[in-house]
């Protein structure tokens, strides 16, 4: 039985898509997999050396992993497509879908079904769920910077308080972080310095919102920096003032504020990160077409050139967008050039490929025009 043109064309676009589809799961669970544990390990090295509260590890990874699947997916894409189709060309598949009537360009439009959805994805993270994933992070950030002095110091470590006047040193702290033991507390007020040792204290709130540190059992050294006479006075209790700030949380950086925060306040910083979102989902359908042509294998070139040529592309491409918005926000380049001339330097890199590939002879601008409005259509089959 002889099928015709439009029945090869759905056996051949249902085809690749499954195998698209089956790639990307694994690819994606693969590069996942891999960002949540080198994230584990970054998090956790910050949580000992006290960087960051131990409670806070978890939500953070899950934050960051939030923030980075948008650059997950594009890439995702990209292999999946460059992996799929090298093969095609290693196991002659190709040839075989040439035979049935099927050009190079007949791959674009079951590509494209295959990266639009994902265009979307990336673009609704990107827009909306990254912007609040990164605020989450800077709200859990300044929430460990903005904790009471003594709920900052490490046991058996020395810590300077935010206002760089006094320095803690406590042996050991309770979990609820309201009793220490054999503390030492160095302070100074211009000349003067002050220094306190005590076997123990608790965390009191008075009525007025002020929480004190109370030492019990201690001495307090009062005296001049650099003299040798100090006043030495012997104590039952002793308040220490506690630093708290309970300022409100703000984003660090435009990468916290919301699209339409951005598009309230076009500052360049704004500008930038604009510019970046809205790149994501963009750099998809690019480097999907892209992809195409350049996953051409040429059996005396090796079976992963094209690969290693591919990511490398990859990685110049995002590359560049980064400069582009560096530049953006330092108001180097306007916002109007640098949305489009990455992608669209990509995509004509992907137009040359697919001309080479397909032996085309040289295209005029209006000759190119037509061959863009050709692409995906397939070829009639000709009896």
């Amino acid at each position: 039985m002889r099928l015709d043109g439009y029945t090869t064309a759905m056996i051949f676009s249902q085809s690749l898509r499954r195998e698209l589809n089956s790639v990307a799961g694994v690819m994606f669970s693969t590069l996942f997999t891999i960002m949540v544990t080198t994230s584990l390990i970054r998090f956790l090295g910050r949580a000992a050396s006290d960087r960051i509260a131990a409670a806070d590890v978890i939500p953070l990874i899950a934050f960051s992993s939030i923030r980075y699947i948008p650059v997950l997916l594009v890439l995702t894409v990209f292999l999946s497509i460059l992996m799929v189709m090298s093969r095609a060309w290693r196991d002659s598949e190709m040839v075989i879908w040439f035979a049935s009537g099927q050009s190079l360009t007949a791959w674009i439009r079951p590509v494209l079904s295959f990266a639009f959805p994902y265009a979307l994805v990336v673009g609704l993270v990107a827009l909306v769920v990254s912007p609040w994933a990164n605020q989450q992070i800077a709200e859990l950030r300044q929430r460990f910077e903005q904790r009471e002095d003594v709920s900052q110091v490490a046991p058996g470590q020395f810590r300077e308080s935010r206002s760089s006047n006094r320095v803690f040193f406590v042996e050991s702290v309770n979990k609820e972080q309201t009793e220490v033991s054999n503390v030492f507390v160095v302070q100074h007020d211009g000349p003067r310095m002050i220094v306190v040792a005590s076997r123990g204290g608790l965390v009191e709130n008075q009525p007025n919102g002020d929480r004190f540190l109370i030492l019990e059992d201690g001495r307090r050294y009062d005296g001049d920096w650099g003299g040798v006479e100090y006043s030495l006075m012997e104590f039952e209790r002793y308040g220490v003032r506690l630093e708290t700030s309970t300022g409100p949380v703000v984003a660090e950086s435009a990468r916290g504020l919301t699209t339409l925060e951005l598009l309230s306040d076009l500052t360049p910083a704004n500008l930038g990160e604009l510019m970046d979102r809205i790149g994501l989902p963009v750099s998809v359908i690019v480097i999907s077409l892209f992809a195409i042509p350049l996953s051409y294998v040429n059996p005396r070139m090796g079976r992963s050139l094209n690969i290693v040529a591919g990511l490398l592309i990859y990685f110049t491409y995002t590359n560049l967008n980064g400069l582009i918005r560096t530049w953006i926000a330092q108001d180097r380049m306007s916002f109007g050039i640098g949305v489009w001339i990455t992608h669209a330097v990509v995509l004509a890199m992907a137009v040359y490929l697919f001309r080479r590939r397909m032996s085309l002879p040289h295209l005029s601008f209006g000759r190119l025009l037509a061959f863009l409005r050709s692409l995906g259509r397939p070829r009639p089959q000709v009896d």
